[in-house]
Protein backbone atom coordinates (compact mmCIF):
# COMPACT_ATOMS: atom_id res chain seq x y z
CA UNK A 1 0.00 0.00 0.00
CA UNK A 2 1.39 3.55 -0.75
CA UNK A 3 0.80 6.65 0.85
CA UNK A 4 1.84 10.18 0.75
CA UNK A 5 1.48 13.35 3.00
CA UNK A 6 -1.10 15.69 1.81
CA UNK A 7 -1.12 19.63 3.14
CA UNK A 8 -3.78 22.06 2.35
CA UNK A 9 -2.26 25.50 2.20
CA UNK A 10 -3.80 28.78 1.53
CA UNK A 11 -1.44 31.00 -0.32
CA UNK A 12 -1.24 34.78 -0.77
CA UNK A 13 -2.05 35.22 2.46
CA UNK A 14 -1.57 34.43 5.86
CA UNK A 15 -5.13 33.80 7.20
CA UNK A 16 -6.77 30.50 7.19
CA UNK A 17 -9.48 30.02 4.36
CA UNK A 18 -8.56 33.45 2.60
CA UNK A 19 -6.33 33.47 -0.37
CA UNK A 20 -5.56 30.61 -2.37
CA UNK A 21 -5.87 26.81 -1.70
CA UNK A 22 -3.56 24.91 -3.05
CA UNK A 23 -2.85 21.02 -2.41
CA UNK A 24 0.73 19.71 -1.57
CA UNK A 25 2.07 16.72 -1.61
CA UNK A 26 6.14 17.29 -0.40
CA UNK A 27 6.83 12.78 -1.08
CA UNK A 28 5.69 12.71 -4.54
CA UNK A 29 8.11 10.29 -5.57
CA UNK A 30 6.96 7.40 -6.94
CA UNK A 31 2.92 8.34 -7.71
CA UNK A 32 2.43 7.99 -11.40
CA UNK A 33 1.12 10.53 -13.48
CA UNK A 34 -3.03 8.98 -13.13
CA UNK A 35 -2.27 8.79 -9.27
CA UNK A 36 -1.18 12.46 -9.21
CA UNK A 37 -4.22 13.38 -11.32
CA UNK A 38 -6.79 11.40 -9.12
CA UNK A 39 -4.93 13.25 -6.00
CA UNK A 40 -5.79 16.56 -7.73
CA UNK A 41 -8.91 15.89 -8.48
CA UNK A 42 -9.71 14.77 -4.92
CA UNK A 43 -8.30 17.40 -3.35
CA UNK A 44 -10.12 19.51 -5.64
CA UNK A 45 -8.43 22.72 -5.47
CA UNK A 46 -7.74 25.10 -8.14
CA UNK A 47 -4.28 23.39 -8.00
CA UNK A 48 -2.33 20.27 -6.18
CA UNK A 49 1.50 20.77 -6.52
CA UNK A 50 4.11 17.60 -6.00
CA UNK A 51 7.65 17.81 -5.22
CA UNK A 52 9.56 14.79 -6.15
CA UNK A 53 13.32 14.49 -6.10
CA UNK A 54 15.45 16.33 -8.39
CA UNK A 55 16.39 14.58 -11.38
CA UNK A 56 19.50 15.38 -12.45
CA UNK A 57 22.16 17.83 -10.68
CA UNK A 58 21.45 21.17 -11.95
CA UNK A 59 18.52 21.40 -9.13
CA UNK A 60 17.34 21.07 -6.36
CA UNK A 61 13.84 19.39 -6.37
CA UNK A 62 10.73 19.12 -9.23
CA UNK A 63 7.22 20.36 -8.98
CA UNK A 64 4.93 18.97 -11.15
CA UNK A 65 1.14 20.83 -10.83
CA UNK A 66 -2.23 19.65 -11.49
CA UNK A 67 -5.68 21.06 -11.82
CA UNK A 68 -8.29 18.57 -11.39
CA UNK A 69 -8.67 18.17 -14.92
CA UNK A 70 -4.89 18.62 -16.41
CA UNK A 71 -1.61 19.16 -15.85
CA UNK A 72 -0.11 22.88 -16.02
CA UNK A 73 3.36 24.20 -16.77
CA UNK A 74 3.58 26.51 -13.87
CA UNK A 75 1.47 27.71 -10.85
CA UNK A 76 2.21 30.70 -8.73
CA UNK A 77 0.37 29.84 -5.36
CA UNK A 78 0.63 26.32 -5.72
CA UNK A 79 4.54 27.28 -5.80
CA UNK A 80 4.32 29.21 -3.06
CA UNK A 81 2.57 26.62 -1.04
CA UNK A 82 4.79 23.96 -1.75
CA UNK A 83 8.19 25.79 -0.88
CA UNK A 84 6.23 26.93 2.70
CA UNK A 85 5.32 23.30 2.71
CA UNK A 86 8.71 22.41 2.06
CA UNK A 87 11.12 24.89 4.40
CA UNK A 88 8.84 24.41 7.69
CA UNK A 89 9.30 20.66 7.16
CA UNK A 90 12.78 21.03 6.57
CA UNK A 91 13.35 23.81 8.95
CA UNK A 92 14.83 26.16 6.02
CA UNK A 93 17.14 29.45 6.56
CA UNK A 94 16.34 31.91 4.17
CA UNK A 95 17.87 30.27 0.66
CA UNK A 96 17.35 30.20 -3.09
CA UNK A 97 16.20 27.23 -4.27
CA UNK A 98 16.41 26.07 -7.85
CA UNK A 99 13.14 24.64 -9.13
CA UNK A 100 12.73 22.52 -12.56
CA UNK A 101 8.76 22.51 -13.43
CA UNK A 102 7.78 22.17 -17.23
CA UNK A 103 9.30 25.64 -18.01
CA UNK A 104 12.56 24.63 -17.30
CA UNK A 105 14.65 25.67 -13.81
CA UNK A 106 13.87 29.13 -12.12
CA UNK A 107 14.96 30.16 -8.91
CA UNK A 108 12.60 30.42 -5.91
CA UNK A 109 13.72 32.67 -2.85
CA UNK A 110 13.08 31.30 0.88
CA UNK A 111 12.79 34.10 2.80
CA UNK A 112 12.56 33.33 6.68
CA UNK A 113 10.52 36.21 8.48
CA UNK A 114 10.62 34.79 12.11
CA UNK A 115 8.64 31.91 12.25
CA UNK A 116 7.15 32.18 8.64
CA UNK A 117 8.35 32.56 5.30
CA UNK A 118 7.90 34.51 2.25
CA UNK A 119 8.29 32.80 -1.32
CA UNK A 120 9.86 34.95 -4.10
CA UNK A 121 9.49 32.84 -7.36
CA UNK A 122 11.23 34.00 -11.07
CA UNK A 123 8.75 33.13 -13.18
CA UNK A 124 8.83 32.18 -16.88
CA UNK A 125 10.11 33.92 -20.07
CA UNK A 126 7.86 37.15 -20.99
CA UNK A 127 6.19 36.66 -24.06
CA UNK A 128 3.49 39.02 -25.71
CA UNK A 129 0.78 37.22 -27.68
CA UNK A 130 -2.03 37.74 -29.62
CA UNK A 131 -4.06 41.19 -29.32
CA UNK A 132 -7.63 41.28 -30.00
CA UNK A 133 -9.60 44.08 -31.92
CA UNK A 134 -13.38 44.23 -33.20
CA UNK A 135 -15.22 40.99 -33.56
CA UNK A 136 -12.49 38.65 -31.53
CA UNK A 137 -12.66 41.34 -28.72
CA UNK A 138 -16.19 41.43 -28.45
CA UNK A 139 -16.61 37.75 -28.38
CA UNK A 140 -14.48 37.61 -25.22
CA UNK A 141 -16.14 40.62 -23.40
CA UNK A 142 -19.43 39.44 -24.54
CA UNK A 143 -18.52 35.94 -22.96
CA UNK A 144 -17.05 37.82 -19.93
CA UNK A 145 -20.66 39.78 -19.79
CA UNK A 146 -18.52 43.08 -20.20
CA UNK A 147 -20.21 45.88 -23.42
CA UNK A 148 -17.02 47.50 -25.01
CA UNK A 149 -18.04 50.48 -22.90
CA UNK A 150 -16.55 48.57 -19.47
CA UNK A 151 -13.67 48.45 -20.98
CA UNK A 152 -10.71 50.83 -19.97
CA UNK A 153 -9.74 52.27 -23.56
CA UNK A 154 -6.13 52.08 -22.58
CA UNK A 155 -5.62 48.93 -21.66
CA UNK A 156 -5.56 46.25 -25.07
CA UNK A 157 -7.01 43.11 -24.63
CA UNK A 158 -4.19 40.98 -24.99
CA UNK A 159 -2.49 37.18 -24.36
CA UNK A 160 0.33 37.66 -22.13
CA UNK A 161 2.46 34.74 -20.69
CA UNK A 162 5.09 34.34 -18.23
CA UNK A 163 5.15 30.59 -18.44
CA UNK A 164 1.22 30.11 -18.65
CA UNK A 165 -0.84 32.21 -20.96
CA UNK A 166 -3.71 34.13 -19.74
CA UNK A 167 -5.92 36.94 -21.66
CA UNK A 168 -5.79 40.26 -19.88
CA UNK A 169 -8.83 42.34 -19.88
CA UNK A 170 -8.78 46.10 -18.18
CA UNK A 171 -11.88 47.52 -16.96
CA UNK A 172 -13.02 50.91 -16.11
CA UNK A 173 -14.17 49.75 -12.12
CA UNK A 174 -14.26 47.94 -9.56
CA UNK A 175 -17.96 47.56 -9.14
CA UNK A 176 -18.29 46.09 -12.83
CA UNK A 177 -15.22 43.40 -11.89
CA UNK A 178 -17.50 42.25 -8.84
CA UNK A 179 -20.34 41.96 -10.18
CA UNK A 180 -18.75 39.91 -13.34
CA UNK A 181 -20.65 36.97 -13.93
CA UNK A 182 -19.42 35.35 -17.36
CA UNK A 183 -20.75 32.06 -19.72
CA UNK A 184 -18.16 29.64 -18.56
CA UNK A 185 -19.21 27.38 -21.31
CA UNK A 186 -18.57 30.11 -24.06
CA UNK A 187 -15.21 30.86 -22.27
CA UNK A 188 -14.47 27.33 -22.49
CA UNK A 189 -15.27 27.35 -26.24
CA UNK A 190 -13.22 30.59 -26.52
CA UNK A 191 -9.76 29.10 -24.97
CA UNK A 192 -10.07 26.12 -28.18
CA UNK A 193 -10.34 28.24 -30.64
CA UNK A 194 -7.41 31.39 -29.18
CA UNK A 195 -5.27 28.76 -27.39
CA UNK A 196 -5.13 30.63 -23.97
CA UNK A 197 -7.12 28.89 -20.97
CA UNK A 198 -7.58 31.81 -18.37
CA UNK A 199 -8.98 35.41 -18.60
CA UNK A 200 -7.59 37.75 -16.15
CA UNK A 201 -9.98 41.10 -15.93
CA UNK A 202 -8.36 43.65 -14.29
CA UNK A 203 -8.76 47.24 -13.10
CA UNK A 204 -6.32 49.92 -11.91
CA UNK A 205 -8.94 51.95 -10.03
CA UNK A 206 -8.54 50.02 -6.64
CA UNK A 207 -9.49 51.99 -3.37
CA UNK A 208 -7.36 49.85 -1.45
CA UNK A 209 -4.28 51.97 -0.36
CA UNK A 210 -0.75 50.44 -1.15
CA UNK A 211 -2.69 48.16 -4.00
CA UNK A 212 -1.69 48.96 -7.56
CA UNK A 213 -4.81 46.90 -8.90
CA UNK A 214 -7.59 44.33 -8.53
CA UNK A 215 -8.44 41.11 -10.41
CA UNK A 216 -10.63 38.07 -11.32
CA UNK A 217 -9.27 35.27 -13.23
CA UNK A 218 -11.65 32.63 -14.87
CA UNK A 219 -10.58 29.01 -16.77
CA UNK A 220 -12.95 26.72 -17.03
CA UNK A 221 -11.09 25.07 -19.73
CA UNK A 222 -8.88 23.95 -17.70
CA UNK A 223 -11.49 23.02 -14.66
CA UNK A 224 -11.01 25.95 -13.07
CA UNK A 225 -14.85 28.06 -12.56
CA UNK A 226 -12.53 31.08 -11.08
CA UNK A 227 -9.35 31.25 -9.40
CA UNK A 228 -9.22 33.17 -5.92
CA UNK A 229 -6.11 34.72 -6.42
CA UNK A 230 -3.36 34.29 -9.22
CA UNK A 231 0.25 34.34 -9.70
CA UNK A 232 0.36 33.42 -13.57
CA UNK A 233 -2.89 36.44 -13.68
CA UNK A 234 -0.50 39.20 -11.41
CA UNK A 235 2.76 38.44 -13.22
CA UNK A 236 1.76 38.79 -17.04
CA UNK A 237 0.05 42.13 -15.61
CA UNK A 238 3.43 43.28 -14.63
CA UNK A 239 5.15 42.76 -17.87
CA UNK A 240 1.95 44.03 -19.61
CA UNK A 241 1.49 47.43 -17.48
CA UNK A 242 5.32 48.27 -18.44
CA UNK A 243 5.13 46.85 -21.95
CA UNK A 244 2.26 49.23 -22.43
CA UNK A 245 3.59 51.97 -20.21
CA UNK A 246 0.26 52.22 -18.43
CA UNK A 247 1.78 53.26 -14.62
CA UNK A 248 5.28 55.02 -13.58
CA UNK A 249 8.24 53.04 -13.13
CA UNK A 250 11.09 53.60 -10.44
CA UNK A 251 13.87 53.44 -12.55
CA UNK A 252 14.62 50.26 -14.09
CA UNK A 253 12.13 48.77 -11.86
CA UNK A 254 8.16 48.18 -11.35
CA UNK A 255 6.79 46.95 -7.90
CA UNK A 256 3.42 46.51 -6.79
CA UNK A 257 0.87 44.52 -5.08
CA UNK A 258 -1.99 43.46 -6.55
CA UNK A 259 -5.54 42.29 -4.73
CA UNK A 260 -7.44 39.28 -6.12
CA UNK A 261 -10.33 36.88 -4.24
CA UNK A 262 -12.59 39.70 -2.48
CA UNK A 263 -15.59 38.75 -4.84
CA UNK A 264 -15.60 35.56 -3.98
CA UNK A 265 -14.86 35.63 -0.02
CA UNK A 266 -10.88 34.43 -0.59
CA UNK A 267 -9.32 37.62 -0.79
CA UNK A 268 -5.05 37.49 -0.97
CA UNK A 269 -2.26 39.52 -2.40
CA UNK A 270 0.53 39.07 -4.86
CA UNK A 271 3.55 40.87 -4.65
CA UNK A 272 4.96 41.44 -8.02
CA UNK A 273 8.46 42.85 -9.29
CA UNK A 274 9.28 43.64 -12.83
CA UNK A 275 12.68 44.05 -14.00
CA UNK A 276 13.19 46.86 -17.20
CA UNK A 277 15.39 46.84 -19.47
CA UNK A 278 15.34 49.66 -22.62
CA UNK A 279 12.08 50.56 -21.47
CA UNK A 280 11.06 46.85 -22.01
CA UNK A 281 10.29 44.19 -19.43
CA UNK A 282 12.96 41.96 -18.78
CA UNK A 283 11.75 39.69 -15.72
CA UNK A 284 9.16 39.00 -13.60
CA UNK A 285 8.96 37.73 -9.89
CA UNK A 286 6.27 37.16 -7.82
CA UNK A 287 5.68 36.33 -4.39
CA UNK A 288 4.03 36.00 -1.07
CA UNK A 289 3.08 34.45 2.10
CA UNK A 290 0.98 30.83 2.80
CA UNK A 291 -0.58 29.68 5.66
CA UNK A 292 -1.38 25.54 6.25
CA UNK A 293 -4.91 24.70 7.07
CA UNK A 294 -4.33 21.27 7.66
CA UNK A 295 -2.19 17.94 6.85
CA UNK A 296 -3.32 14.13 6.43
CA UNK A 297 -2.24 11.30 4.71
CA UNK A 298 -3.72 9.38 1.60
CA UNK A 299 -3.41 5.55 1.36
CA UNK A 300 -4.08 3.97 -1.94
Amino acid sequence: MKSCRLYQVDAFTTEPFRGNPAGVVPDADGLSDVQMQAIAREVNASETAFILSPPSSDCDLQVRFFTPTTEVPSCGHATVAAHTVRALENDLPSCTVRQKTRLGILPVEVIREGQGFRIVMTQGAIEFGKTFFGRGRDQITAALGLSRTDLDERCPVQIVSTGHAKVLVGIRDRATLDALKPDLARLTELSRRIGCNGYFIFTLASEYRGFLSYGRMFAPAIGIAEDPVTGNANGPLGAYLVQHKLVPTEGNRLSFRGRQGEAIGRPGTVEVSVEIEAGKPRTVRVGGQAVIVFRTEIRF
